[in-house]
């Protein structure tokens, strides 16, 4: 019988915790494990890591054949998500600042304390490493491991690096040199999305373009899923705001065109419901459209409950940009939120620059719709349409299904292994 191959799986986010990066390290290693793989995952403990993010609620994952290895993590107080008390939250605001003046990667005390509860692994016990990032300490650590095992390792893009839209300010030039030398180094290159394939291989001239490894939906969590019950139609946003790209206020500008207008069915029987931690900033913009008494802030909540009331909705909202014409990395934001909403066959609008590769995942589920930040007047229409008429589900776009997704990716780890395999034959 031939060897089980092994994964050593480097993923800072992973559950329990809550966050959108922990579904999909989560869905990786459950589906890879389906596949065959001993999939041993690297991350911090879930205790260490404190969070004011509610935990996910999964299977243990012994029960999928999924090994974890728990790390510490120094300099943990760096992490924006750290809770402490206001004074220390003051403190670490401006400590971030001083990070993001110096261009520090803010998990960089993942670094050691990695590289310690690692340090028991042999060659043996490794066939492959698979890094997952940002956090791209991550990246750092494959390149360090690789070298100390003498297996190869492959990076997995979840969002660009030194050529993120989110930047404030130019990379220096030594972290795109460092961003350079781990591609080179590196078995293969994965993304989440064609344009970031096509950036990352014109940016660092790579020999190929990077394969597309979609974020995806569970097709099992989603069918245990109890749709939130409405006494109205619900227009539902999940999740963050990244201003100035992604902002809400285009949404609520075509509210309020709505309200203006003359019978939206009855403007008693739709409400916008926001579930996340930027109530601040939706509340502000709802004063500034004058759609406050149209919109329920729900704060942070459990992912099932997110789940739930996107189950549930008329319609879920995703922004990736509110520009018209976004720069080619915005091109590349496809935020993992959305394909829950398509997996449910939940209508979505999508707010988002012509070119970005999220109309493309939206475009394949047939009552959902795209528009640009400023067209007001389709947005509007979209919403009236929601609120007006029984839009009916729509059947889930299943090659953005997670057992298919963990096929692709299967088969790039695999060949890894053999270039590995067959540069070691030839030295």
């Amino acid at each position: 019988m031939d060897k089980q191959r092994q994964l050593l799986y480097l993923a800072h986010a992973f559950p329990p915790r809550g966050a959108i990066a922990g579904v999909r390290t989560g869905n990786t290693a459950k589906y890879l494990a389906r596949l065959g793989w001993l999939v041993r995952v690297v991350t911090p403990d879930p205790l260490v890591m404190r969070s004011r993010t509610p935990r996910r609620q999964l299977p243990q994952p012994l029960d999928e054949g999924i090994e974890l290895l728990c790390t510490g993590h120094v300099g943990k107080w760096l992490l924006p998500a750290w809770p402490v008390s206001t004074v220390g939250r003051r403190l670490i605001s401006i400590i971030g600042k001083a990070a993001g003046a110096f261009q520090i990667d803010r998990s960089i005390g993942w670094i050691p304390s990695t590289m310690s509860a690692c340090r028991h692994l042999r060659p043996d016990d490794v066939d492959v490493i698979l890094a997952t990032g940002g956090p791209f300490s991550s990246f750092t650590i494959a390149e360090r491991l690789s070298r100390k095992l003498g297996r190869p390792f492959v990076l997995d893009y979840r969002d660009f690096w030194t050529e993120s839209p989110h930047l404030r300010r130019r990379p220096l030039n030594r972290l795109i040199e460092k961003e350079r030398a781990l591609l080179n180094a590196s078995a293969a290159v994965t993304v989440v999305g064609p344009s970031m394939a096509r950036i990352l291989q014109r940016r660092f001239d790579l020999a190929s373009t990077p394969p597309v490894i979609s974020n995806g939906y569970d097709p099992e969590e989603l069918a245990s899923v109890k749709p939130q019950s409405f006494e109205h139609k619900a227009i539902v946003y999940a999740g963050r705001f990244y201003p100035p790209l992604s902002v809400i206020t285009p949404v609520f500008r075509a509210m309020a065109r709505l309200l203006r207008g003359a019978n939206v069915g009855s403007t008693k029987n739709w409400r916008f419901h926001y579930y996340g931690r930027d109530n601040d900033l939706v509340r502000a913009a709802a004063n500034e459209c004058a759609v406050s008494d149209h919109v329920q802030l729900h704060g942070v909540v459990t992912r099932e409950e997110a789940i739930a009331a996107v189950a549930g909705a008329a319609a879920d909202v995703v922004i990736t940009s509110v520009s018209s014409e976004g720069s080619d990395s915005e091109a590349g934001i496809v935020t993992g939120k959305v394909f829950e909403a398509i997996g449910l066959g939940v209508p979505v609008l999508l707010i988002a620059p012509f070119g970005n590769d999220a109309r493309v995942v939206v475009g394949r589920s047939p009552y959902s719709r795209c528009f640009v930040g400023g067209d007001t007047d389709g947005i509007a229409g979209f919403l009236r349409e929601v609120i007006e008429n029984e839009i009916p589900r729509a059947r889930p776009v299943e090659s953005y299904a997670w057992p298919r997704i963990a096929k692709q990716l299967d088969a790039v780890l695999r060949c890894a292994m053999e270039h590995s395999d067959r540069r070691v034959a030839r030295e």
